[in-house]
């Protein structure tokens, strides 16, 4: 039988109490994490909303899951929490610029979505026809985590779509393919 003991914790000095830490220090260190980025939509009563996120992650393949983190103070958040719904648009290599916009806390809906073609499956939330992946999903949980919440969602569709991808990495977009 085999005997696995932990090492003994050492005490350092140099570690920050997670308390201590300050967030421009975690920001800083979350622009050297790399990730997809992705559109967010989701329709409202009147028009489509969406936001761009690079906090999305699989969860499992049974049921296919995904994981979505919205802040609670962005204005897609009251939509996509009373209408369930939402579409991960996984963005290409070449719609910096659309990600940009939709990234930007300035213009209206309409100016976002008049920048793509669009079209929808299952849930009714926008997709993006020329995304790399769209994930159309119906939102099971959430969990709230400080000033985000933490969305749980089944994803219902899939639509393929065009090539390459986009990575945000050290504050700016970086084509990939």
């Amino acid at each position: 039988m085999l005997n696995r003991v932990s090492p003994p914790l050492v005490d350092t000095g140099a570690l920050v109490p997670p308390a201590a830490l300050d967030a421009q220090a975690f920001r800083a260190g979350m622009s050297k994490l790399a990730a997809a980025v992705n559109i967010i939509t989701s329709p409202g009563k009147d028009e489509p909303y969406g936001f761009t996120a690079s906090a999305v992650c699989s969860v499992t393949d049974t049921p296919p899951t995904l994981l979505v983190c919205i802040n609670r103070s962005n204005r897609s958040h009251p939509v996509i929490a009373a209408s369930r719904v939402l579409c991960v648009n996984t963005a290409c290599a070449e719609q910096g610029p659309l990600s940009m916009a939709f990234a930007s806390s300035g213009g209206s809906m309409a100016q976002r979505f008049g920048q793509g073609a669009w079209t929808t499956m299952a849930t009714g939330a926008p997709v993006l026809v020329d995304a790399a992946v769209s994930f159309d999903c119906r939102v099971l949980s959430l969990q709230e985590i400080g000033t985000h919440d933490v969305l749980f969602c089944e994803v219902v569709a899939i639509r393929e779509g065009g090539r390459g991808g986009l990575v945000y990495f050290d504050r700016r977009f970086h084509p990939l393919g």
